[in-house]
């Protein structure tokens, strides 16, 4: 009997595709620490985004292609989806800071931009090695522990910023920045929680 092989060449664009979230989470925090190269920056994790994308669409299309898949097509649906969506919340603030005229550094941006490098490349790490469910399960919990510290950094960053007699418009600001970062925190989790369930799946 012939067995059909499997289309393997989904683990490459994982890959790819989580190559790209930990370029553009590096250019987000280059952002924010040298906001005088604000334009540049905005325009190279666009180009991050557009390659994001197109990624996506290869996974999709080659899904539809495929007799036999090496993962649950919903979960190869799932996982494109998650890490295309970080990608999407990094530019969006990007062009966002663009949009506000961004020109000052603050030290709670940085803090949680350094953060959302750490989770990128640990997502990194677990999409490479998403078929060894005790190693997603151990940075699964490092990104845990990521999105706790974003959490409170966070929460310490918005309570600054009402503090005494803040001008509004930079209250504003700097509040939807914030919240932008902490989303792409957050997904990482989304992204993380599809992976330990791919892998032990996949076991």
């Amino acid at each position: 009997m012939r067995i059909i092989p499997k289309d393997e060449g989904f683990f490459e664009l994982f890959d790819g595709l989580a190559e790209r979230m930990t370029l553009s989470s590096s250019l987000l925090a280059d952002l924010f620490n040298h906001p005088d190269r604000l334009s540049t920056l905005v325009q190279k994790i666009k180009e991050l985004e557009h390659q994001a994308d197109e990624i996506t669409h290869e996974i999709m299309m080659r899904l539809d292609r495929s007799f036999v898949t090496p993962l649950d097509r919903e979960d190869i649906h799932k996982l494109a989806t998650q890490l295309d969506n970080v990608v999407d919340l990094m530019d969006g603030t990007a062009r966002r800071a663009q949009m506000f005229h961004l020109s000052d550094r603050r030290e709670p941006a940085k803090a949680l931009t350094a953060i959302l490098i750490k989770a990128a490349e640990l997502i990194k790490e677990a999409v490479h090695k998403v078929r060894q469910p005790q190693e997603v399960a151990r940075i699964g919990r490092e990104i845990k522990k990521c999105e706790e510290e974003g959490d409170a950094v966070y929460s310490d960053a918005v309570g600054a910023l009402f503090r005494g007699s803040p001008d509004a418009l930079e209250v504003i600001k700097w509040k939807e920045l914030y919240d932008n970062i902490e989303h792409a925190l957050d997904e990482c989790e989304d992204v993380l929680n599809v992976l330990e369930s791919v892998s032990i799946k996949n076991s």
